[in-house]
């Protein structure tokens, strides 16, 4: 049977990323990962190193913390659920170990993904001096996905993310970070609040992915001021969140100068039926790029639903509009099939096996 080396120094191709198989082991001491390391240094060049799917301890960790502080090519941390099982209080010590590596090495990380590590605020604690670091000023992409942040996670990675951008102004540079990833994390109004202030001074955000936090309507105002800020996003996604009809009519005010969106994900948000046809009017004329629209489970009337498949139809790159779980009735249900066969789109439209029905039917 192949070694985790033999298996790792195969992945070392061309691109230069190291896999190490995510095989659920417990990986304690040095003798652990000395196949690991050993792959790490002879990978000339290595620009990814993914560690998923393993049980990384601090002894393990720091011995890889070793090997990378001298590769100054690494450009991708791919390091999401490598804590599988692990204490609190082990997570800390091997990310400062990790992040300590890296500065060393003087690498310019252009990706950064610590998702599904449930490390909670003591995660961003510990990678704060990494966050600030010039080896993030280059960051493209950062991944904190279901770590469990929580709203004091939250606002120390959203400090660190600030002065990571005040400080690249200063040194000449630009944290020009285009992909945030950051749900289930339950960061609610007050982490909202903090991440908007950091997408404000950014500006050059692509894609923006935060559901399932817990927001309110007044984090989703504060965000979709923050989007305004970012005129190139094309991907947002606030799944699972509580926008009402003032956070919707807040989303629908910023999405007409937002005109390279793709993808528009409010699905189980409440937006209801005056917010998604608001949100509907603000997409109706231009956004000729977008692709999908979901406004799922959000408590959407015949009306508001048909605005929006209105609105959608004539785009050329459409895709996807998802109306599931609102109230339309088997009457709505059929006007709106209608409106998108008319329009040549019927298969854009997604289940509605979930249709709520009329209110007055209930």
């Amino acid at each position: 049977m192949a070694s985790e080396a033999d298996t790792a120094t195969d992945l070392c191709v061309a691109e230069k990323e190291l896999s190490i198989p995510g095989e659920d082991k417990r990986l304690d001491t040095k003798e652990d990962v000395a196949d690991i390391v050993k792959s790490i240094e002879e990978c000339e060049g290595l620009t990814a190193l993914r560690l998923s799917g393993n049980s990384l301890g601090v002894e393990a960790a720091s011995a890889i913390a070793d090997a990378l502080s001298r590769k100054p090519t690494l450009s991708r941390a791919l390091w999401s659920d490598m804590f599988v099982s692990r204490l609190k209080s082990e997570i800390p010590p091997a990310l400062t170990a990790l992040g300590d590596a890296i500065i060393a090495s003087q690498a310019q990380l252009v990706e950064l993904d610590l998702s599904d590590n449930a490390f909670g605020p003591r995660g961003p604690e510990a990678l704060a001096t990494l966050l600030t670091n010039p080896s993030c000023y280059s960051l493209k992409v950062l991944k904190f996905n279901n770590n469990g942040l929580g709203i004091g996670g939250g606002k120390i990675l959203a400090r660190a993310l600030l002065e990571c951008h005040e400080e690249a102004k200063k040194a000449g540079s630009r944290l020009a970070l285009e992909v945030f990833v950051a749900g289930r994390n339950r960061l609610e109004d007050q982490g909202a609040a903090a991440f908007s202030e950091v997408f404000e001074a950014l500006g050059s955000l692509l894609h923006v992915s935060m559901p399932q936090n817990g927001i309110q309507y007044e984090g989703i105002c504060t965000l979709a001021k923050s989007f305004s800020k970012n005129p190139k996003l094309q991907v947002i996604d606030l799944n699972d969140n509580t926008f009402t009809e003032p956070g919707s009519a807040a989303m629908a005010e910023v999405l007409p100068g937002l005109q390279e969106l793709r993808v528009l994900n409010f699905g189980e948000c409440l937006v209801r039926s005056g917010g998604a046809t608001a949100i509907a009017e603000a997409i109706k004329d231009g956004h000729k790029l977008l692709e999908e629209v979901d406004l799922s489970y959000g408590e959407l009337d015949q009306d508001s639903a048909l605005a929006v498949a209105q609105a959608m139809a004539d785009k050329e790159h459409l895709k996807k509009i998802d109306l599931n779980g609102n109230c339309l009735g088997e009457d709505g249900i059929e006007l709106l099939r209608e409106v998108l066969e008319a329009k040549g789109c019927i298969d854009a439209l997604g289940s509605l096996s979930d249709d709520e029905g009329l209110e007055s039917d209930e």
